[in-house]
């Protein structure tokens, strides 16, 4: 982005002739301009993009897909999926909806288990996938691997990604997922160089126990990866949440993307958008050789609650502060108000414990679902039933009252 592009004209009011135009730069802007004449060396602008990782699409892609455009460059999207006991299963992502984004993609083949012991069906399986989304007219410029191979595979691993290679439109960029377990194979120099760019992952990658995702390891393993490779890689992190349901005595159960009809004691394992705000800042001003982006894991809908909120995702993203910022709304109709609390921030606002509300001559009031109410001579005092948060952008009611007065300004709201 150019300066001019990141600066925007704002009239004054007045009608004086002799006014000017006052060219009010963006914060990244005056940033960037402090650091060129102190002579110091701007931070590195990280290229990201996105997973799409939902098997059946719904009417919420449309209106997700249209607020990332801005910021994330690149669509990888889950196509095709193997199974040793099922077999072959297809996503179903919607052709024309992808087609209208007009985001470069990436066509990625996740193949669960060991590999199939007929490799020449994961070749005639990907050129078929690419060859259908070549004549629905998407604008594919790869092709990713999946597979969460043992090292003790990865030869025969890297004998599938050469043949699959010369198999593919010279168009095509074929790459891979990578794990920090390979790190230590003597076949990972061999494995990184049959393919023109690796994805290593940094999360879900370490036993349960240990938590979903840790920034200074991740860190650490992407300098050593940088090491290790003489091909361009992207990091990819997570942007959502699972949690560990306790299997008497087995091992845990995960819910992730699915709900998990269990009563089972549960343990949530969150990404910190904090952390993750730091990592990005840490990479972006002592950037690693050969790394070329990040990858975010993943599009975030409405209704999906083990991804972060979309807010949430573009402001860590983008660099801006992460704060929740909750409001009391009220409307009033008549002598009837009804009382709500709303997240105008881009973080979760975990429901306030006790939430005062200056009112007078109140004839009858109530709350509602997440708080009860607790009347008193000179305001409504709502206590909360039990801990929740609400998302960025999201309302909730509070409760109603008939009061001849209510002090909206004089809220006050307790942890």
């Amino acid at each position: 982005m150019s300066l001019d592009q990141a600066c925007h004209p704002v009239k004054p009011q007045g009608d004086s002739a002799d006014q000017m135009d006052v060219i009010m730069p963006k914060p990244i802007t005056l940033l960037l301009l402090l650091c060129l004449l102190s002579g110091c060396t701007p931070p590195a602008e990280l290229d990201q993009q996105l997973y799409i990782w939902q098997r059946q699409w719904r009417p919420s892609h449309a209106e997700a897909l249209q607020q990332t455009r801005e910021t994330f460059s690149q669509l990888r999207v889950l196509a095709l999926q193997y199974h040793p006991q099922a077999g072959w299963s297809a996503a179903r992502p919607d052709l024309t909806l992808l087609r209208t984004d007009g985001r470069p993609l990436v066509a990625v083949v996740r193949l669960d288990g060991r590999l199939p012991k007929e490799q020449d069906e994961v070749i005639r399986k990907s050129r078929a996938l690419l060859e259908h989304w070549r004549r629905a007219g998407l604008p594919l410029v790869g092709l990713e691997l999946d597979h969460d191979a043992g090292t003790a595979q990865l030869s025969r691993y890297r004998q599938l990604l050469i043949a699959l290679r010369q198999q593919l439109p010279k168009s095509i960029r074929l790459s891979i997922t990578a794990l920090p377990a390979w790190l230590d194979s003597p076949e990972l120099p061999a494995l990184l160089g049959s393919v023109q760019q690796s994805v290593l992952q940094v999360h879900a990658v370490q036993p349960a126990s240990e938590g979903l995702f840790d920034s200074i390891q991740a860190r650490k393993w992407a300098e050593r990866w940088s090491q290790s490779s003489q091909t361009p890689f992207v990091l990819a992190l997570p942007a959502y949440s699972v949690a560990l349901l306790d299997n008497a005595g087995r091992r845990p159960l995960i819910e992730a993307e699915a709900p998990v009809d269990s009563r089972a004691p549960r343990r949530e394992l969150r990404s910190d958008p904090h952390a993750m705000a730091l990592l990005l800042r840490q990479l972006s001003e002592h950037p690693l050789p050969h790394l070329q982006g990040l990858i975010w894991f993943r599009l975030p809908l409405a209704d999906d609650r083990r991804s972060w909120p979309l807010a949430t995702l573009l402001a860590v993203a983008r660099g801006e502060a992460l704060q929740p910022q909750g409001e009391l709304q009220v409307h009033r109709e008549n002598d009837l108000s009804q009382l709500s609390l709303y997240n105008r921030g881009n973080l979760p606002w975990p429901l306030p414990a006790r939430l005062q509300l200056p009112a007078s001559q109140c004839s009858a009031a109530d709350g509602l679902r997440h708080y009860q109410l607790q009347r008193q001579p000179a305001q409504l005092l709502f206590i909360r039933r039990q801990p929740a948060e609400l998302r960025p952008g999201a309302r909730l009611a509070l409760g109603w009252a008939r009061c001849e007065e209510i002090d909206q300004g004089g809220w006050n709201a307790q942890p």
